[in-house]
């Protein structure tokens, strides 16, 4: 079986999309702390990041320890007890568009489209 080289993006969680958020969260519906994983950016600095793959894409989520916490104890979708809640729904997150963007008003990242070369 050939192996399929999928694009590898780099990226903060606030920064991803929120149907990739949600999907992040019912992947790892206990949190994410326990799940990070450390690497060498091409900079030789020591990163920590979630893992999450897709049929397209394998994201490495960058965050700390510290991070993680944080995100799931300011989540409404996560309980008190850091578990994701079982009302939880998806469908809130595909084809969420609150606010109207113009394509020519989105800056471009740069320092992720970088970051993205560090793996």
């Amino acid at each position: 079986m050939a192996k399929v080289n999928k694009p590898r993006i780099v990226k903060d969680y606030d920064k991803l999309p929120l149907d990739v958020q949600g999907q992040i969260k019912i992947n790892y519906p206990q949190g994410f702390s326990g799940n990070l994983i450390t690497y060498i950016n091409a900079k030789g600095k020591v990163v920590s990041a979630l893992p999450y793959e897709t049929e397209d894409h394998y994201y490495l989520v960058r965050m700390t320890f510290e991070e993680a916490n944080n995100i799931i104890e300011n989540d409404d979708d996560f309980g008190d007890d850091g578990i994701l809640r079982d009302d939880f729904a998806l469908q809130e997150f595909e084809g969420h568009d609150d606010v109207d963007e113009d394509v020519n008003d989105i800056p471009d990242e740069t320092d992720d489209e970088q970051d993205e070369e560090d793996l």
